[in-house]
């Protein structure tokens, strides 16, 4: 089983980031203690009580004190029995991976008490694209912090980068995938800057003031991605994830297999499988609902038709892809039969592989994900 705790506090709001986070820590006392709650009140959500994998996600997990993380760990493993290779990550920030001069190793030895696995939102070495974006580190903290967190022992790590971002050229992404070689760590996520209405970048696009990248260029520098880590021995088994052998990220491959999990705190998501759960993304009504007790979201059952186009949508971004007897079985009725049109027309168009009941994208396939999933996706009337 597996555990997702978001934590929804920034020190600044990111340029891009349409997720849910307050700028004002002033509750973040109270926030911890909901959290706590609220496990206890959804122990019994989950099939069984066993956790494969811990992930403090934000939001900016890094914001937290070690008493905080003590009072969560604390419940997490009053309510539940964690395995003891389980995957434990939190995602950070470099700044906050930095301590004082005189002993900048002070955060991560606090960190390293409690998980196993960081996350470190880096998304550019280049200060121009740090600056545009409004991250709070710099390029220097970018890459001292990474191997900060080698030298005291963190051998499990991924980074976060972000391609396509206004402005860029295809020499500062190539910089970009140097740097990041060169710090050998074993599994970078690489996503393509979107912009999201009601974000900084979302207004100023509105009002003409920033462009996005076009899609030739975006794909461009998606391509020299995936042959740039290919060539230096990662495996890209999902689209915006590449791993060292062994060091694919257990939790979110989690969601892309459709194995149930629990997400606790305001905005997270949960799944058990007939059905999901949304809790109300808004820090003061979600504290309040807990406090009395109240899990405050809704849950979606899901139809059959719910259940393939989630499994679509995730599982043909992956290395595994999606298994014909499985979405038979969540179709009730054979896939293959279902969708032979649109299979037939996605094979021929290069597009879309199928072997030993598998569906898989070919290279030329992954710049066009979504829209193969919903060219798969069935009607809940078929």
């Amino acid at each position: 089983m597996h555990l997702y705790v978001h934590i929804p506090f920034c020190k600044q709001a990111c340029h891009y980031c349409d997720f849910h986070f307050s700028t004002s820590l002033k509750q973040k006392t109270a926030l911890i203690d909901a959290l706590c709650r609220e496990i206890e009140l959804q122990k019994d959500y989950l099939p069984n009580r066993r956790l494969e994998t811990i992930y403090l996600g934000g939001g900016t997990p890094s914001l937290l004190a070690e008493q905080e993380l003590n009072q969560l760990f604390e419940t997490i493993h009053r309510f539940y029995t964690v395995s003891p290779d389980a995957e434990i990550t939190l995602e950070a920030n470099p700044d906050d991976l930095i301590g004082p001069e005189a002993d900048p190793m002070v955060p991560l030895r606090i960190f390293r008490k409690y998980v196993n696995r960081l996350s470190i939102g880096i998304q550019s070495f280049h200060e121009a694209n740090l600056r545009l974006m409004n991250r709070p580190h710099s390029a220097p903290e970018a890459e001292n912090c990474v191997r900060l967190a080698q030298e005291t022992g963190f051998e499990n790590l991924t980074i976060d980068l972000i391609y396509g971002v206004p402005a860029e050229t295809h020499a500062v992404w190539q910089a970009d995938l140097a740097k990041a070689m060169a710090l050998n760590v074993p599994h970078v996520s690489a996503y393509c800057l979107t912009i999201e209405p009601g974000t900084v970048f979302g207004n100023w696009h509105k009002k003409g003031r920033l462009q996005a990248a076009d899609d030739e260029f975006a794909a461009e520098q998606f391509t020299k991605l995936v042959q740039t880590l290919a060539e230096n021995g990662y495996e890209q088994y999902e689209i915006s994830n590449f791993a060292k052998p062994g060091r694919e990220a257990r939790h979110n491959s989690s969601y892309w297999k459709r194995r149930p999990y629990l997400g606790i705190g305001p905005s997270a998501h949960s799944f058990n499988g007939p059905s999901r759960q949304y809790n109300i993304a808004n820090n003061s009504q979600y504290i309040r609902a807990i406090e009395k007790s109240e899990i405050p979201g809704t849950v979606e059952k899901l139809s059959r038709a719910d259940q393939v186009n989630d499994y679509l949508l995730t599982g043909i971004r992956t290395k595994w892809g999606c298994d014909l007897r499985e979405l038979t079985n969540l179709a009730g009725a054979d896939f293959q039969v279902l969708r032979r049109i649109e299979l037939q027309k996605l094979q021929n168009q290069g597009w879309l592989l199928l072997e030993n009941h598998v569906l898989t994208l070919t290279p030329a396939g992954k710049l066009f994900a979504d829209r193969v999933a919903a060219e798969l996706f069935m009607d809940d009337e078929l």
